[in-house]
């Protein structure tokens, strides 16, 4: 592969998390995983490059047209790879849509202390979307594998939100909602400065017991569901749920050292949950 040579799926999910939780998966399944994993990362990576917003947004509707086309029988250069798992899963074309436009709220403006509904709707955009594709790869059931995407995309963003406070402030963003912040005596939409308050703490508390409760529900579905369905979903929510433990234990204060799983607790996760 040389420098002009866009890496594969695989590729580009080697070293993540999401990697580990789908190579238990069977081939045809990983496969389509990968691929979904690809356009997210792509797609993500318009909206959060230094390109000018109008060069950013009209990328991202590349995507969208190329998406269009490709349900209506043309296969575009961006979306090639998206074509069988579309095909062999049935995957809808709305949700790939609802991706685009979740990084397209990040791409058209730095969001900063957003409504609690308008916080939800972007979770529901970048991850519950996601979730809603992948269930589809699992083999779940249409109201279960909805009832999970919602929850656990949820839970897996407001994990993430609270991991990256200090990256997403380096860029001008904050995404903890403005309710929260002001109830606890944040009146500033500033990220640095809303980072620097001594309430701090108070606002991750809470959107720590919304990603709880999201996890909770999560579990619940999981627990009624065949367990061949739902082994990567469980890697995945035992991973974060892990990195949202660790971060209560560490504290909101600076400096904010990132949590992490070691490679030990992330192979006997793999171990607990890959055998059928």
């Amino acid at each position: 592969m040389d420098a002009t040579t866009p890496p594969s799926s695989s590729q580009r999910a080697s070293g993540s998390s999401f990697y580990a939780a789908m190579r238990i998966l069977p081939q045809q399944q990983r496969d389509a995983m990968y691929e979904i994993y690809g356009f997210c990362r792509r797609v993500d990576d318009v909206a959060d490059s230094n390109g000018p917003r109008p060069e950013r947004l009209a990328q991202l509707n590349e995507w969208r047209t190329q998406v269009n086309a490709l349900y209506d029988g043309e296969l575009g250069a961006l979306v090639k790879g998206l074509a069988q798992p579309v095909r062999e899963f049935g995957l809808a074309r709305e949700d790939f849509l609802a991706v685009i436009d979740g990084m397209e709220m990040d791409a058209a403006d730095d969001i900063r202390a957003p409504s609690l509904a308008t916080l939800d709707l972007y979770c529901d955009r970048v991850a519950s979307a996601v979730g809603r594709l992948s269930v589809c790869v699992f083999g779940m059931g249409r109201e279960d594998g909805r009832l999970l995407s919602h929850h656990l995309g949820r839970a897996l963003q407001l994990t993430n939100i609270l991991r990256d406070l200090d990256e997403d402030a380096a860029v001008g963003r904050l995404y903890l909602p403005h309710e929260t912040l002001r109830a606890a005596g944040i009146e500033t939409t500033d990220p640095v400065t809303a980072l620097r308050s001594p309430a701090l703490a108070q606002v991750c508390g809470e959107l720590v017991a919304r990603a709880r409760t999201h996890f909770a529900q999560a579990d619940a579905i999981m627990a009624r569901s065949p367990r061949a369905t739902v082994r990567a979903p469980r890697i995945m929510g035992e991973v974060y749920r892990l990195i949202l433990a660790g971060m209560v234990v560490r504290g909101w204060d600076a400096p904010r050292t990132r949590v992490r799983i070691s490679r030990a607790r992330l192979g006997w996760i793999l171990l607990r949950y890959a055998i059928v």
